[in-house]
């Protein structure tokens, strides 16, 4: 769960509580991840840079799979681009924390996978009311979400060579195809990815911090590096 809460002068509903907490799961998917050892963190914070002065966002880029069941949650800008981790955290164990990431807005995609069914949250975050001397507040919302999207493939064995080219469809209650933002669509490809990297140790979204796109500056005024798929 998230460390930021919703201000409590507005009524909260679903859909704000799934933009900041990320995918609401029952109690029973919970136990099974926690069993199997598959630890994935959708909270984002607001954080304060004491040298700096300034505000910012944090958020882990976590999960992994096993065979049956795989959760990850990762990071990408408005335009679906990848964006450079703070720092990476490698662990003795497996299909945990990858990477943190700070930057004044990013877009956070979260999947769940049950054996060939999986769940997507799209979400955008950033910092609003960024007025001097006063922390902001962390402004959510929807981009995308699918519910028991399918992809008849096992990709975390025999059609493992087909990860990073596929990605589940998702389909409206109405039976409808649901179309994916179009920027977004090679971010949820690496995702699927994740959802099936049994024993993951390494980001899908998140890249090095490499200045070999020197000429290209984000909004914080650090060098890009080329696009890293994990």
């Amino acid at each position: 769960m998230s460390d930021e809460k919703i201000p409590q002068s507005h009524p909260i509903n679903y859909g704000q509580i799934l933009a900041l907490q990320g995918l609401r799961l029952p109690a029973i998917t919970l136990k099974r991840l926690q069993t199997a050892g598959i630890y994935c963190q959708p909270a984002v914070s607001i954080e304060h840079q004491q040298l700096a002065g300034r505000y910012v966002l944090r958020g882990v880029e976590s999960g992994g799979a096993v065979a049956d069941l795989g959760a990850y949650c990762g990071f990408v800008d408005e335009d679906g681009r990848s964006i450079s981790w703070l720092q990476r955290v490698d662990s003795i164990a497996v299909n945990g924390v990858h990477g943190i990431v700070i930057s004044a807005g990013f877009v956070r995609l979260q999947m769940i996978r049950v054996q060939r069914t999986y769940d997507l949250l799209i979400t955008r975050h950033f910092l609003a009311n960024m007025e001097e001397g006063k922390r902001p507040q962390l402004d959510n919302s929807i981009l995308f979400y699918g519910r028991r999207g399918t992809l008849e493939m096992d990709l975390s064995s025999k059609d493992a060579e087909f990860r990073g080219t596929v990605s589940p469809v998702f389909y409206s209650r109405g039976g409808e195809p649901a179309s994916l933002p179009a920027q977004f669509q090679d971010a949820v490809l690496r995702i699927t990815a994740a959802a099936s990297c049994v024993g993951c140790r390494h980001c899908h979204l998140l890249r090095p911090s490499a200045d070999v796109n020197s000429n290209v500056e984000s909004e914080m005024g650090e060098a890009l590096p080329q696009t890293w798929y994990g």
